[in-house]
C-alpha cells in the first residue's frame, strides 16, 4: 500500500521538506508516503481565486493515482484523534487500497476536489497554512502506523 500526499505547492521552505520526509522515511515500505507536488497557479492582484482554486483542484485530481481511494483534507472535515487515524490507516493497510490524501493551496479545495473525495478529515479546528499540514500529516500517519505495530514511539 502507498499513500500518496498530493499537495499544491512546489516551493516550500527546507524545514518543511526535512520535517515531511523525515516521517516519511520512517515508514517500511509497505506503508510506503509518496509526495506529489501540483505547481501552485499564480496570485497577482485582482486574481479569480475561485478559478485558480478548481484549476489548482483538478490538477490535484489528475494527479491521484488509478485506484486510489481519495481523502480531502479540509478544516470542516470529519475530525479524528490518533487513536481513529491509526484504525483508518489499519482499514487501509489490511485492504491493501492506496490512499490519496489531497491538500489544497491557500484558498482551500475546489468544490470539484471535494466532491470526488471518499473522505473529508480534518486535522485540526484551527486553519492550518498549507505547508504545515504536510508535515503534521506525515507525523500523524507515522504516529499512526506506530500505534498499529506497538511501536514505542506514540507513548
Amino acid at each position: 500500500m502507498q499513500i500518496h500526499l498530493v499537495a499544491v505547492g512546489t516551493r516550500m521552505p527546507a524545514w518543511v521538506a526535512a520535517g515531511f520526509h523525515e516521517y516519511a522515511k520512517r515508514l517500511p515500505a509497505s506503508c510506503r508516503l509518496v509526495l506529489r507536488e501540483v505547481p501552485a497557479i499564480k496570485r497577482g492582484k485582482g486574481a479569480n481565486l475561485a478559478r485558480i482554486a478548481r484549476e489548482e483542484g483538478l490538477r490535484l485530481l489528475a494527479a491521484v493515482p488509478n485506484g486510489a481511494r481519495i481523502v480531502a483534507l479540509e478544516r470542516a472535515g470529519r475530525t479524528m484523534d490518533t487513536v481513529g487515524v491509526a484504525a483508518e490507516l489499519a482499514n487501509h493497510m489490511q485492504n491493501g487500497q492506496d490512499l490519496a490524501l489531497l491538500v489544497g493551496g491557500p484558498e482551500g479545495l475546489a468544490p470539484e476536489a471535494l466532491s470526488r473525495a471518499q473522505a473529508v478529515w480534518s486535522l485540526s479546528a484551527l486553519t492550518l497554512a498549507h505547508p504545515v499540514v504536510r508535515v503534521v500529516l506525515a507525523e500523524q500517519l507515522y504516529r499512526a502506523w506506530s500505534i498499529i505495530n506497538e511501536r514505542p514511539y506514540h507513548r
